[in-house]
Parts: structure tokens; C-alpha cells; sequence
């Protein structure tokens, strides 16, 4: 049958799986791997749109780049690169 060494390596699915029974099931087992799915389609996407956007490679690098360098000073601007206080003047 079992020795006392093979009780001892058993965990508790082990032990459930004998008597024909299994864990329930928590949150997080679906949880984690569908934030997991999520993510990786964010990285590909964002790769995807980088690679068809309608600007040559080098001008959306030196794009990126300045963005980066200014930090979080563009997250004002529209779809056009525009600022927004440039836009109305504009309008």
C-alpha cells in the first residue's frame, strides 16, 4: 500500500485525488491566466500598431523618443501631435 515516506510527499491534491475528490477552485486560477492572455495581446497590438503606422521608422522613433524624454507633457495632445490649446487657436 503507502510507507510512511510516501505520506509524508503527499499533498493535499494528492489526498483528495485518492478518496475521488478534487480542490475547488478559487479566483485566481482562471484570473491569472486570462490577465496573463490580456497582457501579451496589449505587447502584440502595440507592436502591430507601431509597425503600420503612417510614419517612416525613423520619424516615429525620434516621435517616441522626444515623447519619452518630455515625460508625460503630450498626454495632453489630440490625434493630429497637436496640443490642445494649439488646436482651438487654430479652430
Amino acid at each position: 500500500m503507502f510507507s510512511a515516506n510516501d505520506l509524508k510527499n503527499m499533498d493535499k491534491d494528492d489526498v483528495l485525488g485518492l478518496l475521488g475528490l478534487e480542490s475547488k477552485k478559487g479566483p485566481t486560477d482562471w484570473l491569472l491566466p486570462t490577465l496573463g492572455a490580456f497582457s501579451v495581446g496589449l505587447l502584440v497590438g502595440a507592436g502591430l500598431g507601431l509597425l503600420m503606422a503612417p510614419k517612416a521608422g525613423n520619424e516615429l522613433r525620434g516621435d517616441l523618443r522626444n515623447r519619452l524624454q518630455r515625460g508625460g507633457q503630450d498626454s495632453m495632445a489630440n490625434g493630429d501631435g497637436q496640443r490642445r490649446e494649439t488646436a482651438n487657436q487654430n479652430a
